[in-house]
Order: structure tokens, then sequence, then C-alpha cells
């Protein structure tokens, strides 16, 4: 129910405070509320009681809510333009017309006695607020620990991002590393690699400055030394120049020097003042030895202020690669100049024969060896026939050479007696296994008897030979061949007879001729027989040592062959 209070006087300011705080208290409001509303409403009747003339505070429920609503506003019929009421409203949880408030006494002791007893609720709002005020002073102790905490946790977390970031660099440092340590070893085998391809001393020298330069070197010479003295060689192809004193220590000594003005910290290398040819520039001087005896020195200039220690290691390692390569090359020129000597021995000219014609071209390989085991020959019999073969000697070097001289010479001595190209075969092949069982060998022999026209010859595991009419109809003389020579078999090689007309041309070559990797020998023996049919007759008949030299280059299209090659033209004179 609503309650309403006049207030003219302090005495009825302070009943109807009092009156509203029992209220209040009476229907639950909390303590906290009701002090707000009394506090609030004091204040208010304060202002009313300044401003002088008649007031009513109103306390209005509002049940559907659960709200108490104060209210203070000038007695109806009071003139108080543009003052307004004063309204206030605290949660009320219990119903106003259920409890029975009486008004306060108009007894002034008992009046002052209450005003002091209201006094309560503000007690126990400062117990209250002492209360929260230690929850607070707890919670700030709480949060002061909790920003220690953090501050800890920030530490540590800044600690191990340091230590993380650390460890990231390190890691780094190593990927960057083993990347170099990468890179210097691809470059170690493929310097290699590409060192040990060639078998010519020259071009390894001339290779060493196009590697090195201008990553791992500003500047390299190489001296060599030859076996009658010395001999400077620079890789750029410059004049010989002085030697640095550090270099002439190299090579005495056998160990690699470091010749600057300070001290290079570079593994196994010696260091050296600065060379008085150039004192300004560091040098590291790095013997080339071989097996039997030092083969020079390479001089190098850093690419900048100074090498690191590790591709220090990898140069001195390359340089020692490089004179085994130097060497097994100088070896290899050597045996081969000796091979060449003795092949180009065995090569004689050809015999000049009535009523028939010779050319001959040996061709040696441009890969590898070069000197193999083929080889040509003509010769007469005595009863007035013409011999003419080719052969080849399986295997390259002084030894197949060799070889193929004595099989050469054996040839001409079982010839003697007029035996036919498969009989002496056949005796090639007695004395091949004999002498060497573990080498091998190919040949074909064709022989021109004067008084004939017929044509004999034998093949022994060596591609047939190349039959060229008058017309210019080619034909394949591939009937049986033998086996190779000297492979453990016996064999009895037989004769082929075909018949051959003035103006013929026939050919005998080795497999260097026609044979490639890549299509097999068919192919090639076939372009050589085309080449053949193609070419006039009457060039032939003219000069045949042109017609040999212009059938060649067709059929040797590959500018690096490793094999040799061998091609025996022999033309009956007549009619073209």
């Amino acid at each position: 129910m609503t309650r309403t209070w006049q207030i003219a006087t302090a005495t009825d300011a302070a009943r109807a405070r009092i009156a509203a705080a029992g209220l209040a208290a009476a229907h639950g409001v909390s303590v906290l509320d009701r002090t707000r509303l009394a506090a609030e409403l004091s204040g208010r009747l304060r202002q009313c009681l300044t401003k002088g003339g008649t007031w009513r505070l109103t306390l209005e429920p509002d049940p559907a809510q659960g709200l108490l609503h104060a209210v203070v506003e000038r007695t109806p019929g009071t003139d108080a333009a543009g003052e307004g009421p004063w309204r206030a409203t605290v949660p009320c949880p219990q119903p106003m017309d259920t409890v029975a408030v009486g008004d306060p006494p108009d007894d002034a002791e008992l009046l002052a006695e209450a005003l002091l007893g209201a006094d309560e609720d503000a007690a126990l709002v400062l117990g209250k607020l002492a209360e929260q005020e230690d929850l607070v002073a707890f919670h700030r102790e709480e949060l002061h620990q909790t920003n220690q905490g953090v501050l800890a946790l920030h530490a540590e977390l800044d600690a191990a991002g340091r230590a993380q970031r650390e460890a990231f660099a390190a890691e780094r440092a190593a990927r960057q590393e083993a990347e170099r340590a990468r890179r210097r070893l691809t470059f170690l085998a493929d310097a290699s690699a590409e060192l040990t391809a060639s078998l010519n001393h020259d071009e390894i020298v001339r290779r060493l400055p196009q590697l090195l330069v201008p990553e791992y070197a500003r500047s390299v010479d190489v001296w060599l030394f030859d076996g009658d003295g010395e001999r400077g060689e620079r890789a750029d192809g410059a004049p010989t120049v002085p030697h640095p004193a550090a270099a002439v220590i190299a090579a005495r000594t056998g160990r690699p020097q470091y010749a600057a003005d300070h001290p290079g910290a570079l593994p196994g290398v010696d260091d050296q003042p600065p060379s008085a040819l150039d004192p300004l520039r560091p040098l590291l001087c790095v013997p080339l030895s071989a097996r039997r005896a030092p083969l020079g020195v390479v001089t190098l200039s850093p690419p900048g202020e100074r090498w690191d220690p590790d591709d220090a290691v990898m140069l001195i390692e390359l340089f020692r690669r490089a004179s085994t390569a130097i060497d097994n090359a100088r070896r290899f020129e050597h045996n081969r100049d000796i091979a060449e000597t003795l092949q180009r021995a065995l090569l004689t000219d050809l015999p000049t024969t009535p009523g028939l014609r010779l050319a001959a071209r040996y061709l040696p390989a441009t890969y590898g060896l070069n000197i193999g085991g083929d080889w040509y020959d003509a010769f007469l019999q005595p009863d007035g026939s013409l011999i003419t073969v080719v052969g080849d000697v399986t295997g390259h070097g002084l030894h197949a050479a060799v070889m193929m001289s004595q099989l050469r010479t054996a040839l001409r001595a079982y010839a003697v007696d007029g035996s036919s190209p498969g009989r002496l075969l056949t005796r090639l092949h007695e004395f091949l296994h004999h002498l060497q069982p573990d080498l091998y060998a190919t040949a074909v022999i064709a022989r021109f008897h004067p008084d004939e026209a017929t044509l004999t010859w034998a093949a022994a595991g060596h591609p047939p030979p190349v039959l060229r009419g008058p017309d210019g109809r080619v034909r394949i003389l591939d009937d049986k061949p033998g086996a190779m020579l000297g492979i453990p078999l016996r064999q009895e090689i037989a004769d082929h007879a075909v018949p051959v007309a003035p103006g013929s041309t026939l050919a005998l070559y080795t497999d260097g001729l026609v044979e490639r990797r890549a299509h097999g020998i068919d192919p090639g023996i076939g372009r050589l027989a085309d080449a053949l049919g193609d070419f006039p007759g009457a060039e032939l008949a003219r000069d045949l040592e042109s017609a040999a030299d212009l059938i060649l280059p067709p059929l040797l299209s590959d500018s690096e062959r490793d094999d040799d090659v061998c091609l025996l033209l022999c033309h009956l004179a007549g009619s073209s």
C-alpha cells in the first residue's frame, strides 16, 4: 500500500526519514540499498526545508516488479514553477501490504533515539565496506603475486626466445657450413671428373684456371718440370716468368707453401715471407707430385684477402688429383707415341700391280688411346696372285700394335707357299691361339689372280667385303664367314669365289668405318655400299686415291671416334 507524509518542519522530515527507513527494512530492502535510500532522501529533504513550504513524501510499491519507489514533491496547490518531483527506487523483495509498520513517535527523546538508531545501517554498510576493502586488499595481493608470476614467466619466455633464436642462428650457421661443404665436394668431384676426362696433359693444364677463376682464385700459374730439367708453363699460355721463392721451396720440399705478410693458418701449409716478386699479394704454392717424380708447382692468388682454410684443403686435394691426371696423361702420350710410331712403320706402301690399282686409308681413333690393332697389307704370291688383307686385333695401345705386327709377319710367311685365303686365315687362327690365348683378331683376305676373272676371299669374324660392279651395282659378300681368330675352337675357314669384271672395285674395311654404338653395324655397311655404288665409275678408274678421300667423310660424320678406321680399295682396270 502507498504511504504518504506531509513535511513542513525538520521534525516532519526526521519522522518521515525514520518511517521510510523502517518500511524499507521491514520489506527486506538490503542494508546497502536502504542506507543509500536514507542518505539520498535526507539530502533531498534538507533541500526541501531550505526552500521552505510544504512537501510530501510518498512510498509507492510496485509488486509486479518487486520495487519500492520514493517520491518527494510539493504539496498540491503550492506554487512551485519549474520544480519537479524527486524520485528514488530500491529493490523490495517483500510486498508492502503484508507488513504493518507504525509511524515514528512524537516524543522528542524517542525521536532522537530513533535517529541515532538509524545510524546502525550506516555502521553495517561501513562494516561491509571494511570487509570489501579487506577483500580488495587480498585480491590486490593476489594480483601482485600474479603479476610477479607473469613477469617471471615473461622473463622465462624471453630467455627461451633468446635461446631459441640462438639455436636457430646456430642451426642456420651449421646449415650454411654444410651447404658450403656440399658445394666444395660437388666442385671437387666435378673438377676431378673434368681433369681426368682428358689424356692430354696440356689440356689438363689449360683447364685448371678455367675451373678455379674467379671463385677460388684470382690467378693460377702452373710451373711444370720435364725429364731433362725444368720448364715453366703458364696455364694461360703467357711467356715463362720468374717463380716465387715459395714455389721453389714447394718444389724442393714437396709441401704446400703460403707466402704473405701475415700467417695463413692453413692446415698442412707452411708459412713463408711475402714474395719479392709481388709482396702485396698472398700466394699459395702447391706442389704437383707423381708416383715417380715431382711434376711441378701451382701458384695461386686468393679471390679476396685470404683463403678460407676449408677451401685451401679442398684446393690441395684437387691438385693432388690433377697431379695424377697429368702423370697418367704423360704416360699415355708416351705409350701412344711409341705405338703410333710402330704402327705407322708397319703400314708400308702398297705394291704396284698391272691391271689393279690399290688405295688405303688408316685413321686412328680420336677418343681414348687412339692407337689400335687395325691393319692392312697387300703383297704378291709366287704365282703372281695379289693378296690383300684388312685385319683388326682386339684392344688398343702398344700391345695391340705389337700383336698386329706379328700377325702381319706371320701372314706374309704363310703366303709364300701359295695358300688360299681360307687356308691362310686358318693358319693365322692356330698361330694366334697358341701365341696369345687371351687375344683375338678378325680379318678378311681377298686374292686377285692376273689370269683369272675370279675373286677368291675368306673372312674370320670380320665385316663382309663390298664389291661394286662396272655397272655400278653393289654386292655385299656376306657368305658364311669363319669365327674370330684365336678363339678356343678348332676351325677350317672356307674360301669363297665370285666372278669379277674389269672396272669392278672391292672395298675391304674394319668395323670402325661402319659401326656406331647407337645403330649397330648393318646400317653402316649399307651406307658404305650406297656410297660406293653412287660414286662415278670414271672417277674410280682415273684417281682411286682421291676416291678414297671422298668416300670416307660421309661415313665418318662423328667428330669423336673411339675406334680406328681402315679402308682398302682395289680397282680392276678396264671399262668403267
